[in-house]
């Protein structure tokens, strides 16, 4: 990470420094170093790549320089990125059509080169209900949706790809940047427009005062901003507030996956295998309203992928994802999988399961949000990243044809004196394509669930899917934010759970170590109380709601403590813990933490998700 910080920071512009001599208030009124490019992107992920992947490409088909920089708050590319993934390649042979015929060409062999890993094809379906802690029932194939066919489809890490996208993108001439977390949206004095970001004030103490270490952020000036983070990205979420980007949408509504990554004995590894279920642990009748499942996938050479979703509408305060994924894990049709086999990586993320009805407004002037940062996942097929591609190449091609003519940041080195455009080309194209008819279609199963219990939505989505296609002249759209679908514990009992075993389940704090997550220990919270909710984990959370925030984070960073002086235990916020799945913005009665972003490189380190 220092070697890409020394990297950025020697783009700079020089400048005389003050020479280090202690700090006053006027550290903090220091102009920030600044830096050009036509297009800024922030996140490093399946979006943010593929946009810049398609802008250089462009650039050399039409001979044309646009420069392009990818910002990346994980220590590198892959670090933050958690998945499944059974991955659908349509929009990977959009974007690199050469690579998408059969044989040593192919884009699997050039990943597995590079990476050396492996994209699994699928090899075989199976949908499971499960109605007890020990039975099971397979659904015939031919009864399934064909959104969850994977003929086709590969398996693989979402972290490697973008590792290897990275490459590749970086070959065609974009700057990548990782452990630089952008932290706040610039706009132009005289507009609203955006005109970049800026990273995060580093070697700032607990205590908030500057550290000898101390450095400001930089200041990443651009024609055009794409907004890439992913689920709940902390600028993304600004930009949607500010301009009201979700009036007259339904709000978002988020799952909770929950995944670990298991090395079998070879024997006992069926590659290509894809397996879901529905049913124990989270749902134990017909009528149960609890959102979510599990699957379980055989990648080369001998991984297990396996993981639950729980949405995050759920309203039993004493529900425990982490401890139900434990529970599952338990059930014979799940343990064969594992035995004899070792855990080697734990993580969670939150994902989007609004469908089309809760996607924002794309753009304002000088930015778009892409990917999951608008929330394109299909929670039908269980599958986003091919749509998040897809749109950041959608982004590209718009901002390509506004930005080409135009006095281009790679010839001057500065921006140019023009109002920033915006991309509304972007959003016609999205609504034109292939994303928005898969959304479509499927946009009232995820609610059909939510109103009628596991039942009623396999029902009405086996409806949709074979016989409506999406053609049915109603909607079915929440209201409601999923926070504000928790009950108060007095409508429920607590719920106990079976100690863990140590060699098929796992205690939580265990399980952590292997996400590998290292934040800096002096360093601000960037778990933060909002001033005008600060009152909810003293006064309603414990009191109202039993402390749900103790139970549905999946890395422990919230605790509640007694206090001899103090009638309310009072709340403890294990920052260091924090795995940036970005579920306590959500679920947090009142929605009272805000989620910042901390040091660049901090949070999970992960490989092999």
């Amino acid at each position: 990470m220092l070697t890409v910080a020394r990297s950025l920071r020697s783009r700079l512009r020089p400048r005389s420094l003050p020479i280090f001599r202690g700090f006053s208030s006027s550290i903090w009124d220091e102009p920030r170093e600044s830096m050009a490019y036509d297009v800024v992107i922030i996140g490093g992920g399946p979006a943010g790549l593929a946009a810049s992947i398609r802008l250089k490409q462009l650039c050399m088909q039409q001979d044309k320089d646009l420069s392009v920089c990818v910002i990346e708050k994980g220590s590198e590319i892959g670090a933050h990125i958690l998945s499944g993934n059974v991955f659908d390649p349509r929009a990977m042979h959009e974007l690199f059509p050469d690579m998408a015929d059969s044989g040593e060409n192919h884009w699997t062999n050039a990943f597995h080169q590079d990476r050396g890993s492996c994209a699994t094809p699928v090899q075989k379906d199976q949908f499971l209900l499960l109605p007890s802690e020990t039975s099971s029932i397979g659904i015939p194939h031919a009864l399934l949706p064909h959104q969850l066919q994977n003929n086709g489809n590969f398996i693989l890490s979402l972290g490697q790809l973008c590792r290897w996208l990275g490459t590749k993108a970086e070959e065609l001439g974009v700057e990548i940047y990782a452990g630089f977390a952008a932290s706040e949206i610039l706009y132009h004095e005289n507009s609203n427009a955006v005109k970049g970001v800026a990273t995060r004030d580093v070697g700032i103490g607990k205590d908030g005062e500057p550290k000898s270490t101390f450095e400001r952020g930089i200041e990443l000036h651009a024609r055009q901003t794409f907004f890439a983070e992913g689920a709940r990205g902390s600028c993304s979420e600004e930009l949607i507030d500010k301009f009201h980007l979700r009036e007259n949408r339904a709000p978002q509504t988020f799952g909770l996956g929950i995944k670990e990554v298991w090395e079998v004995p070879e024997e006992q590894h069926q590659p290509g295998l894809v397996q879901h279920t529905l049913g124990f642990p989270l749902q134990s009748s017909v009528t149960d309203k609890v959102f979510g499942g599990s699957f379980l996938y055989h990648q080369d050479p001998n991984l297990v992928l396996i993981g639950m979703v729980v949405g995050l509408n759920y309203e039993n305060p004493y529900l425990n994802p982490y401890q139900e994924f434990q529970r599952w894990k338990t059930h014979p049709a799940i343990r064969k999988h594992l035995e004899g086999g070792a855990c080697i990586s734990y993580g969670a993320r939150v994902l989007n399961e609004g469908g089309l009805h809760s996607i924002p407004k794309l753009t304002v002037p000088g930015a778009s949000l892409l990917g999951c940062s608008a929330g394109f996942l299909n929670v039908v097929k269980i599958k986003g990243t091919h749509t998040a591609l897809k749109s950041g190449m959608l982004a590209a091609e718009a901002a390509f044809d506004a930005l080409g003519e135009g006095e281009a940041v790679a010839d001057t080195g500065e921006l140019p004196d023009e109002a920033p455009v915006e991309l509304t080309s972007y959003q016609d194209a999205v609504e034109d394509s292939w994303i928005q008819r898969e959304l479509y279609e499927v946009r009232n199963c995820h609610e059909a669930f939510s109103r009628w219990g596991v039942a009623g939505g396999l029902l009405y989505t086996g409806m949709v899917t074979h016989i409506t296609k999406g053609r049915e002249p109603w909607t079915l759209q929440h209201t409601v934010r999923d926070s504000d679908k928790t009950k108060p514990k007095k409508s429920y009992e607590p719920l106990s759970y079976p100690a863990p075993d140590g060699i098929l389940t796992f205690d939580l704090l265990t399980n952590l170590q292997r996400s590998n997550t290292f934040h800096a220990e002096d360093q601000p919270s960037h778990l933060q109380l909002k001033q005008e909710l600060a009152h909810v984990p003293e006064t309603i959370s414990m009191q109202v709601y039993g402390a749900p925030e103790q139970r549905f984070c999946p890395a422990g960073v919230y605790e509640y403590v007694e206090d001899d002086d103090n009638p309310n235990p009072k709340l403890v916020i294990n920052a260091q813990n924090c795995i940036h799945c970005k579920c306590c913005s959500i679920k947090m009665p009142h929605e009272y933490i805000k989620w910042t972003v901390p040091e660049g490189g901090g949070g999970p380190q992960y490989q092999v998700m």
